[in-house]
């Protein structure tokens, strides 16, 4: 991974793009040598730069949303043959549209990124750091996970597992030296909406947060050790700090729908 002086190794997945990228970018400044894994053969061209850049990087490409491809991400990290002294596991997928029209192998999918190989993942690497006594986790959760998401069902759901499994394990976790944040984003100017088939949505045509932003709070929340933060605009911190928490969910349900239903954007 590379001589220089620094903070150890620091592992980001879903590292191509968006938020990942970013937070690779925040790891790097912060003088961490870095594994970055994602799916795309994009991972390989920013590890380039980055290795360009001065930061001591390697590249693992994975699909996150099988066991193998966790298994390997896992093989790069004893490859390294250094503690994890933190990890931010970002890698994950949206989808829009109705439940009942949404193709079963794409809602598979996505609770496979989504939900068991996140679990997967923490299961390989967070005993290790429990067992060195020390060491930050970050899961990128969403502000979907704080209320029902309609036209987006099996996404929300997904995020609030993620969120709920955050915060017990980071219970559970709280005389190790460990730490576990999630990260709880609103709308963010990546491919996420794209991807998910959702550009003729409201939410996905409206202004989003840009990810750096995005990715900041995060990194910021992780290193301070704190539970769980809400990162984008203000809209977003209004929605997640008031409209979920006062609203009934019949009517929270209802306020995303008109965001997310399919052709609400024309």
């Amino acid at each position: 991974m590379g001589a220089r002086e620094c903070k150890g190794l620091a592992v980001v997945t879903g590292a191509s793009s968006g938020i990942g990228l970013e937070l690779a970018k925040l790891f790097a400044a912060d003088r961490y040598d870095l594994l970055i894994a994602a799916r795309s053969a994009h991972v390989d061209e920013v590890a380039c730069r980055m290795r360009e850049a001065g930061t001591s990087v390697e590249a693992c490409r994975a699909d996150l949303s099988t066991p193998e491809g966790v298994e390997t991400l896992h093989a790069a990290i004893r490859a390294a043959e250094r503690p994890v002294e933190a990890i931010a596991i970002n890698a994950g997928v949206g989808l829009g549209g109705p439940f009942v029209e949404n193709r079963w192998e794409d809602e598979l999918n996505l609770m496979r990124i989504n939900v068991v190989e996140t679990v997967h993942l923490a299961k390989l690497v967070v005993p290790g750091m429990v067992a060195q006594g020390r060491g930050r986790v970050l899961f990128t959760s969403s502000i979907s996970g704080t209320t029902p998401v309609p036209f987006e069902a099996v996404y929300g759901a997904s995020k609030a597992f993620v969120l709920s499994f955050a915060e017990a394990i980071r219970n559970e976790l709280r005389d190790t030296g460990v730490t576990v944040t999630a990260l709880l984003p609103g709308q963010t100017e990546t491919n996420f909406f794209h991807r998910a088939g959702m550009n003729d949505t409201r939410i996905g045509a409206g202004p989003k947060s840009d990810p750096a932003d995005v990715a900041k709070a995060g990194y910021e929340a992780m290193m301070e050790g704190r539970e769980k933060v809400v990162a984008g605009s203000i809209a977003t911190h209004f929605e997640a700090h008031i409209l979920n928490r006062m609203l009934p969910d019949s009517m929270k349900a209802e306020r995303h729908r008109k965001m997310s239903e399919p052709g609400g954007a024309e």
